[in-house]
């Protein structure tokens, strides 16, 4: 069995590789030049929130599914957690793991990707707020403060 240390080791290079592409999502977004992919910047957007969500699995030594299910994802989280996404947002940001990045997908404009972005710094706040501070880097953020702040501030 892993120990506190190496389970929060883990649990920190995932919400590492959250942070990457919650920073992604956000500086495409804000490009100032060039067309903006707002297909990327969602699924940049929920493979942030999927990431949060399974560090919170591993860091409290549950299974963390090999699936992009949003939904699937957070019925396994602690009862204790208070993650209250609706239904239809865990099926909107589930959408953008794979669905959107092919041919076929719906296309994505500036409304659905600031819509996602708005979720996702809501969701990112609240996963960041159960973590100890040496699993972030810093103080843990204030999630009444952040909401759905799309900049790159906590």
């Amino acid at each position: 069995m892993p120990t506190r240390k190496e389970i929060l080791m883990v649990v920190k290079e995932w919400v590492e590789k959250a942070e990457d592409d919650y920073r992604a999502a956000a500086h495409l977004l804000s490009m100032a030049d060039g067309p903006i992919p707002y297909t990327i910047v969602c699924f940049h957007a929920q493979q942030c929130v999927e990431k949060y969500l399974k560090a919170i699995l591993v860091d409290h030594s549950l299974h963390v599914p090999k699936t992009h299910d949003i939904e699937e994802i957070i019925r396994l989280l602690p009862a204790s957690l208070s993650f209250n996404p609706t239904a239809a947002q865990m099926r909107y940001l589930t959408s953008f793991a794979v669905d959107f990045r092919y041919p076929g997908g719906d296309v994505t404009g500036k409304v659905d990707a600031e819509e996602i972005m708005a979720i996702t710094g809501a969701l990112r706040a609240s996963a960041r707020a159960t973590f100890p501070a040496e699993v972030i880097g810093e103080q843990k953020v204030d999630v009444s403060t952040e909401g759905s702040d799309t900049t790159m501030a906590g």
